[in-house]
């Protein structure tokens, strides 16, 4: 009976150290025995099991059939982690076999709180996914002693910020162990002695994550706190956040032989891994630092999530000699300004700070944003970086944000979608998924969306009785909490972090209008309201106190509320059970925005500004748009005219929507849009797209491209390097000569004369270029060298034909870089215009 106890023992360790169980719920009733209370408190399986006393766990594991239960459940949980899936199905004899993912932040489950929003969100997302579809992954990150700040909400409507400590004895991670069971620690060369890095492991499904920190005892005081907190402290803390993040994570990798062949940059801040990832190289090769670059960079991949250039991190030239100065000179072979001219708009401006996310898109072979609309944002933004190329050159791409659905469907929503496309349907290409979802009935979806509305109600008055018990309000106000909302009333959410650009006070412009909609008696409208603003955000905090001392009219109190401390606990029950999502962000500046698309799985609907994400999803057949589609900057005429129509869009079609019944009282317009919502958006906008994408578009050509650069040594790279270094010298020796265009019979003729100067003439691609019309692709046809013209050494002539079916004035000749083997314009930012 022993062993049994002990074998079931093992297999609960093994169960709640997987994050498995944050998205596949077959495990929860388990812990809901154990500790019903601190289940439902925490939703931590690993607090639990730490948690709960030896004597009630006997008492549990003596029952045969709960030990029966829990080894079936592990058993499964292997054999899932085993399974063939579509990256094994698809390509797994390819050259990709290990893709790095690093990320500042990762939210996986409240129960690893080292997250504080939206790009967490993107990172655990897309782990989740990867171990969904079976790919390569392996997180990077770091293990923060305190992570974000917690919200609380004081008797004035105030914030306060508390930073409850991280204790990784109650946090799902294991000490990363080397063979002979020493702890891994990592050394980093710091000013004043060595940093010591502790390593740990969290098992996400198939994948592991490694997190690094610095609170080692080895470690001097003023150091052992640098992993203490996300986003607080200055420059120099950030700093030294990044070199662990990014030097101590790659080294971390190599110690653990796991030296991938793509490293996935998730924003700038990791980017000093690329500078250690060359090291390696040069370590591993003898090549010198140019080289190693060349070839690695091939291998690694930036996503940029950032809307604004001021929201790059920026570090002072002082600064970075003090911490990078001696790995500049000692480990990579390069003076500092070499260095700093990775990571400068102008390399030659040695006033200039450092920027990382420069640094990213000089060291990396692709680069994305995480919309459509982005990606051109951030044309816009890195254009000073490829003078004059044309915008739309400018090379940036995107890869749009989707969320991992599993880990946020509500137990109905689960349910609904089993029945209707399968228990695996996150796990493959979708093909089916959208018209499986239109054959659901109207009652199925509607009884569904009652439901998921209930428990969501349930779950505010549990909320906001426990927030005012804690606040102080007193047991009256507590009590009241219990009667807040109704379960069939149209019940809108909106959740953001709390900053003036995403305009959370939009919806509050006329208050009154508000009181008025929400507390209509024959349509009433009830509104749950969250968010966070940075502590050092006191506009932000200003705009969480107007809504706070709203929800507080007494007309107004048990039809709004605003939940404190946004978490990704309470997440799960907003997305889950609201009818209508509702974004106002400052357009452009709405990288993606991912909260509206977790209402999707569940049958909520978006109204939303036209950014980010929904630029690209909106459809009137689909949900609701604010905005006309252009940017408006933060003009307060603008504002007042987006707040008059997002009030006009919820009296005059939302609300009569959702209230028009028919005999069956089910609202079939409603029904209508949210099946439409559902079959459409939910496979589009969902991390298992989102993650084929970047294999396939991304991933599987880098790793092509930086085995290809690797060969021979990284023979390839001073290859590379030579060709730049010809490129960069001879290109101010490039000119044109006569340009000749003339149109005959329908047809226009282009001659250009070009003085080749330095460069021969294979290193250059001749192009005739027009500009877009009507928003089109602009034109761009090669011209040809006339071989048989014998003239001026050191010069061409080269010649196109068109259609005549533009003015020959639209036309002019540009000289680009040609060279298959280099990135134009992302190494090579050349190009000569004739006029």
């Amino acid at each position: 009976m022993k062993s049994e106890h002990q074998q079931s023992l093992t297999s609960l360790r093994q169960l709640a150290l997987d994050l498995r169980w944050s998205w596949n719920h077959a495990a929860d009733e388990v812990w809901r025995r154990l500790e019903p209370d601190l289940w439902s408190r925490t939703h931590n399986p690993w607090v639990v099991l730490q948690t709960v006393s030896r004597k009630r766990l006997a008492e549990l594991l003596a029952d045969s059939g709960l030990r029966e239960k829990i080894d079936r459940l592990e058993e499964t949980r292997r054999n899932a982690a085993a399974a063939p899936a579509w990256f094994h199905q698809t390509h797994a004899g390819g050259d990709l076999k290990r893709v790095a993912y690093f990320s500042m932040e990762f939210m996986l489950s409240e129960a690893l709180p080292i997250y504080a929003g939206g790009l967490g969100n993107v990172a655990g997302d897309q782990l989740k996914a990867a171990s969904d579809l079976a790919v390569p992954a392996i997180g990077v990150g770091l293990l923060y002693q305190q992570g974000y700040f917690r919200q609380l909400i004081g008797r004035n409507g105030e914030q306060q910020a508390l930073f409850p400590y991280n204790d990784p004895g109650q946090l799902p991670v294991t000490p990363l162990r080397q063979a002979d069971g020493e702890w891994l620690r990592i050394p980093l060369a710091f000013p004043g002695g060595p940093l010591w890095l502790r390593a740990w492991q969290v098992q996400v499904g198939r994948l592991h994550l490694y997190l690094l920190d610095s609170n080692d005892a080895a470690n001097l005081p003023l150091y052992r706190g640098i992993t203490s907190e996300l986003y607080g402290g200055g420059a120099e803390l950030r700093l030294q956040q990044e070199i662990i993040l990014g030097i101590g994570g790659w080294r971390l990798l190599e110690m653990l032989g796991s030296a991938p062949e793509v490293c996935h940059l998730n924003e700038g801040h990791a980017a000093f891994a690329v500078l250690e990832r060359a090291r390696s190289f040069m370590k591993e090769t003898a090549q010198p630092f140019d080289a190693s670059l060349a070839v690695t960079r091939a291998g690694n991949l930036f996503t940029t999530h950032t809307a604004v250039s001021a929201g790059f991190d920026r570090f002072a030239p002082a600064l970075m000699e003090q911490y990078l100065g001696d790995y500049a000179r000692s480990e990579l072979g390069v003076p500092l300004p070499r260095l700093l001219a990775l990571g400068r708009a102008n390399p030659r401006d040695e006033g200039e700070a450092f920027n990382m996310a420069y640094l990213a898109m000089r060291a990396t072979g692709a680069v994305n944003g995480v919309s459509r609309l982005h990606g051109e944002v951030s044309r816009s933004i890195f254009a000073p970086l490829f003078p004059r190329w044309p915008l739309r050159e400018v090379p940036v791409g995107h890869v749009t944000n989707g969320v991992h659905t599993p880990s946020w469907d509500s137990k109905e929503a689960d349910v609904l979608w089993t029945n209707a496309c399968g228990k695996d349907r996150w796990k493959g290409d979708l093909n089916q998924v959208e018209e499986a979802v239109r054959r659901v009935s109207d009652v199925a979806l509607w009884r569904f969306r009652a439901a998921a509305r209930r428990a969501l109600v349930e779950f505010t008055r549990r909320r906001l009785s426990w927030q005012l018990t804690t606040s102080g309000a007193g047991a009256e106000a507590s009590a009241q909490a219990m009667q807040v909302f109704d379960p069939d009333a149209l019940t809108l959410g909106f959740a953001r972090r709390f900053a003036t650009y995403k305009r959370p006070n939009l919806l509050l412009y006329d208050a009154e209008r508000l009181a008025h909609i929400l507390t209509n008696r024959d349509r009433p409208v009830q509104l749950v309201i969250a968010g966070k603003a940075h502590p050092a955000d006191g506009p932000g905090q200003a705009l969480i106190r107007e809504w706070v001392h709203f929800v507080r009219r007494p007309e107004v109190r048990v039809h709004a509320v605003f939940l404190s401390d946004y978490d990704m606990l309470l997440t799960e029950h907003l997305v889950q059970g609201v009818d209508v999502w509702i974004n106002t962000p400052r357009r452009p500046w709405e990288a993606c925005g991912t909260s509206g698309m977790k209402v999707l799985v569940n049958g909520g609907l978006n109204l939303s500004e036209l950014d980010g994400w929904w630029a690209e999803a909106y459809g009137s057949d689909v949900g609701w748009a604010l905005g006309d589609g252009k940017e408006h900057g933060d003009d307060p005429a603008w504002d007042a005219a987006e707040a008059s129509r997002l009030y006009e869009l919820l009296e005059r079609q939302v609300i009569p929507e959702f209230y028009t019944r028919n005999e069956q009282a089910v609202p079939q317009a409603w029904i209508a849009r949210m099946r439409e919502s559902m079959a459409r958006l939910t496979p589009q906008f969902s991390a298992n797209r989102s993650v084929r994408e970047y294999v396939e578009r991304c991933y599987l050509p880098a790793a092509t491209a930086y085995r290809r650069r690797a060969r021979d040594g990284g023979a390839a790279g001073s290859e590379i390097v030579n060709r730049l270094h010809a490129l960069e010298e001879g290109w101010p020796t490039l000119r044109f000569g006569h340009f000749i265009a003339e149109t005959r019979e329908g047809v226009h003729r282009f001659a250009v004369e070009v003085y080749r100067g330095a460069l021969d003439s294979g290193a250059l691609r001749l192009e005739l270029y027009a500009e877009s019309l009507n928003c089109g692709p602009a034109c761009c046809i090669p011209m040809a060298r006339d071989e048989a013209f014998s003239g001026t050494a050191g010069m061409d002539i080269y010649r196109a034909a068109v259609a005549a079916e533009r003015s020959i004035s639209d036309y002019t000749a540009r000289i680009v870089p040609a060279d298959a083997e280099i990135a134009v314009p992302l190494e090579a930012p050349y190009i000569l215009w004739q006029r």
